[in-house]
């Protein structure tokens, strides 16, 4: 978010289900599940599983655009769901991508011109950008996953003329095209897709003065501090003096003094699927890996240093429902950490993959 706002964190939330014959989302739509979309000048991208190979599915989409900046720019995450992936953070891809104003105006015009159903311009700009202040409002415009086959990252093309077919490839190519058209047959290629919802904004410094939602956080933090035997309300923030030292005192009765501040600081307002910081500090469910912070790799296109910007939160797993409905294993996940280009480089391309850390939620394991 903006520059300007630097250090100041807002908060997502579930904004009702994007109804596709009602609503048509573009680039500019902050939304949960559906079909990535990305803008006019941005290939299309369907990234698969590093542990699998497995196409994965689209789990939320952010238009952040930065202030003074010419670019619009998205944020998109993906995830494979399958049993042996969710909730290792191998299975996960952030994409980041750009374009100028001109650009995207452009090459709307040219998909306009075109007979097929062309992507409209928006009703409204909503994003997580600099000045902004409400997501969620209905956008215009969206084009199928298109043809062809997705293979590390790129489409290839099936031919499907008869005469093709009928008469084959030459002799030395037979036995790598029946393997393809095998592995064609007998793969599906669209990616699994989770139920879209809108995804709405406050600041998370509104939320003290929110009486909605204070009765039901209240009651989560009476019935945690009553399983885990530590008084949430007694913690301090922790930022600094004699309040880091009476925090690291109070333990909860797993231990887990990190956990305890992560369930303090969405007490008032537990429903929240997303934070959006970016240059600020992470809130972190567990204790990260040692040197986590100062080990998080540089930029892969410019080199720079990269800056945390959003997580996902736990109250977004209920919400990532297949569509297909397939019983395969939903995500998993306490929460979701991801890392962008400090300078936020870009040239004309493909969209660049950033860096994510998964957590799981160590309460979970009370449970088994």
């Amino acid at each position: 978010m903006a520059s300007s706002t630097q250090g100041m964190t807002l908060i997502g939330l579930c904004d009702g289900e994007l109804d596709s014959k009602k609503y048509h989302p573009s680039y500019l739509t902050n939304k949960v599940g559906g079909e990535a979309d990305f803008s006019p000048v941005i290939p299309r991208q369907f990234p698969r599983c590093s542990l699998c190979g497995a196409p994965l599915a689209h789990v939320v989409q952010v238009y952040c655009p930065l202030e003074a900046s010419p670019y619009h720019r998205n944020l998109h995450l993906f995830a494979c769901p399958g049993s042996g992936c969710s909730g290792r953070t191998e299975s996960w891809t952030v994409l980041r991508s750009q374009c100028l104003e001109t650009e995207a105006a452009a090459a709307a015009a040219r998909t306009s011109s075109r007979p097929a159903p062309a992507q409209e311009a928006p009703l409204a700009a909503t994003d997580w950008g600099d000045e902004a202040d409400d997501w969620g409002v209905e956008e215009e415009g969206d084009e199928g996953w298109g043809g062809g086959v997705k293979t590390d990252g790129q489409t290839q093309e099936i031919p499907a003329s008869p005469k093709e077919a009928s008469e084959g490839p030459p002799a030395g190519e037979m036995d790598v095209s029946c393997q393809l058209q095998a592995l064609h047959l007998g793969e599906t290629w669209d990616p699994p897709t989770f139920r879209p919802f809108f995804i709405s904004v406050v600041e998370e410094s509104d939320l003290g003065g929110a009486e909605g939602g204070l009765e039901h956080a209240q009651k989560l933090l009476r019935e945690y501090e009553r399983r885990e035997g530590a008084s949430v309300r007694d913690l301090e923030d922790g930022d600094g003096g004699g309040g880091v030292e009476k925090y690291e005192k109070t333990k909860a009765r797993h231990g887990d003094a990190v956990f305890s501040r992560f369930m303090k600081k969405i007490s008032l307002c537990p429903e929240q699927i997303l934070r959006y910081c970016r240059g600020g500090e992470p809130l972190f469910i567990s204790e990260p890996p040692p040197g986590w912070a100062q080990g998080v790799s540089a930029c892969g296109a410019c080199g720079g240093s990269r800056t945390f910007e959003l997580q996902l939160m736990p109250a977004l797993v209920s919400l990532l429902q297949r569509t297909d409905r397939s019983g395969e294993a939903e995500l998993e996940f306490g929460t979701v950490l991801v890392y962008t280009c400090r300078s936020s480089c870009w040239s004309s391309g493909s969209a660049l993959e950033e860096v994510c850390l998964v957590q799981m939620d160590p309460d979970q394991k009370l449970f088994k």
